[in-house]
């Protein structure tokens, strides 16, 4: 009777031991994984301050300028392109004669 209560004890503390290592085990993997989402976070942290630099140069308006310049094919208004336009009398007054 004394030796099947020791085989009894003996495999639950084996079974425990297993129990304790696997324990062990995934505490270490959860750990591991922790610290690669913080430093995911971290990149993407660092990735959204430059794009956002990125962002705020490209809406500068000498940026834009240029874009309109080379791209667009702008240019500056002068004086000589300008083309006044003049609204009859009773335009002006909202169309009512």
């Amino acid at each position: 009777m004394l030796t099947k209560v020791n085989l009894l004890l003996l495999a639950l503390v084996m079974g425990f031991g297993m129990l304790l290592v696997q324990t062990s085990y995934e505490a270490r993997r959860l750990y591991s994984e922790v610290d690669r989402a913080k430093a995911e976070g971290e990149r993407l942290a660092a990735d959204a301050q430059r794009l956002a630099a990125e962002r705020h140069q490209q809406s500068t308006s000498i940026r834009v300028e240029q874009v309109a310049r080379e791209k667009m094919n702008m240019r500056l208004i002068a004086p000589s392109v300008v083309q006044p336009v003049v609204l009859p009398a009773s335009s002006a007054e909202g169309g009512k004669p």
